[in-house]
């Protein structure tokens, strides 16, 4: 397939992909007889992986790292295991880091939502006018 219709299918510029196969994260495509590159359609498993590491934070050097033992072979998929659980750990660690500051956010949005409904009218039919009805509003947190 040509450059154009992998960066559709990808969703990558043809300038990107260009820039992976330089830097070597992308292996050398094959060219047709004018001369333009023709790629084989297994690359998109890899351009697809590739986009999930860097969805995940993992840096270029590290992503290159990992590119040059795939294209080594067998022998390095060991290498290839420890350099993913450890990219893996730091994964994990940020997904707590959000999980926790998430539960943060969600506690300030209910104690906002309960703010809301703190003042009531109560229409006392005893009077002109409607009597106010205060709730003591739930303690907010000391870094607002």
């Amino acid at each position: 397939m040509k450059i154009g219709d992998l960066a559709r299918r990808t969703g990558l510029t043809a300038h990107t992909l260009r820039y992976y196969e330089r830097i070597g994260l992308l292996p050398r495509a094959s060219r047709d007889s004018s001369g333009q590159r023709d790629y084989d359609a297994s690359i998109l498993v890899w351009i697809a992986f590739l986009g999930r590491l860097k969805t995940t934070g993992m840096p270029i050097r590290d992503m290159l790292a990992y590119a040059k033992l795939r294209a080594r072979g067998a022998a390095t998929e060991d290498a290839r295991r420890v350099l993913l659980q450890q990219h893996r750990d730091k994964v994990q660690a940020h997904v707590a880091e959000l999980q926790a500051c998430l539960t943060v956010l969600d506690t300030k949005i209910a104690g906002y939502a309960a703010g809301a409904s703190k003042v009531e009218i109560d229409h006392d039919a005893t009077h002109d006018r409607p009597a106010r009805k205060i709730r003591a509003r739930p303690a907010r947190a000391v870094d607002d």
